[in-house]
């Protein structure tokens, strides 16, 4: 391992504020160095490691992003939006209510699998209304291998714990779900300034509070980025090779169809499409396959 400079010293990324950042550095947990990039570099997420050089107590330049193990981040035809780098978990918060759009739910379970991190889906709420018709819409995803756990983040929120130790996560999810009075009930001694969410009844969406992703330390192996709340999560920095493989019950049968080139559209014995007429694939989840290759192909 090279030797650092002596006015060079190794940080994590633990607030992402939009061009700037905060930077705790290694071996000092709490402290927060506010940094700037370079030029008009802002390509950093939550949870990289980077090297920085001190202008000040409080002040810093990162000089360096180190390599990631993982990125999770979404974008459109225009650009992307980093989430959270070096995560080996996502955790989707869904909630009882508002109703959490499924499509959303989709799209980053697909976003968790081609950047090769696990996945993690949590059902808040479940104490405040009737959880029956949400369980039962998740039990296509618990088929499929994905975990689910309930949750009453608000009384208990115990039954989350053992899922995250040893774990970087990253919390995603639309706004009003309960992500931040996730990270309170988890982290209560810090006594952080998190606003939990107003719900808008009229609109059945909430109004989300953080606006900047920030990393917490639960326990000494285990770390939580939470994020600001989500209304899409575009894929187009995927191509199809990458979407098809994202969604896992493809798997098996890739490489199968007649034709090299199949999109698993109407082409004549398409490996993909006879699994579902023969029950062992989701319309539903091939229908949200077939959406998302027509957008990232236009």
């Amino acid at each position: 391992m090279r030797a650092l400079r002596s006015d060079i010293q190794l940080g994590t990324v633990v607030a992402a504020y939009g061009k700037r950042y905060g930077v705790e550095l290694k071996g000092i947990q709490g402290s927060e160095i506010s940094c700037v990039t370079r030029g008009k570099k802002t390509d950093l997420a939550c949870g990289d490691e980077v090297e920085i050089r001190l202008t000040d107590s409080n002040e810093g330049v990162v000089e360096k992003n180190l390599p990631r193990t993982s990125l999770l981040y979404r974008s459109n035809a225009y650009r992307s939006k980093f989430l959270a780098a070096n995560v080996t978990q996502i955790v989707i918060v869904l909630a009882t209510s508002p109703s959490f759009y499924e499509e959303l739910l989709n799209r980053c379970l697909i976003a968790a699998e081609a950047a090769n991190i696990q996945a993690l889906i949590v059902l808040n709420k479940c104490d405040i209304t009737d959880n029956a018709t949400a369980i039962a819409r998740l039990a296509l995803y618990s088929g499929l291998g994905y975990k689910v756990q309930l949750l009453s983040a608000t009384t208990d929120v115990s039954p989350l714990k053992p899922l995250l130790r040893g774990h970087t996560s990253v919390l995603v999810g639309q706004s009003g779900m309960g992500k931040s009075t996730i990270v309170n009930a988890l982290l209560p001694e810090s006594a952080i300034a998190i606003r939990t969410q107003e719900i808008s009844a009229v609109l059945d969406s909430g109004k989300h509070t953080t606006t900047a992703a920030h990393l917490y330390h639960i326990d000494e192996g285990t770390r939580l980025i939470d994020s600001p709340g989500l209304q899409e999560f575009g894929l187009n920095h995927l191509n199809i090779e990458a979407l098809e493989h994202a969604f896992i019950e493809f798997r098996p049968y890739l490489g199968k169809c007649r034709f090299n080139n199949c999109k698993h559209l109407k082409e004549p014995d398409c490996a993909i499409s006879n699994a579902v007429i023969e029950g062992k694939i989701s319309s539903q989840r091939q229908t949200y396959y077939q959406d998302l290759l027509g957008e990232i192909g236009r």
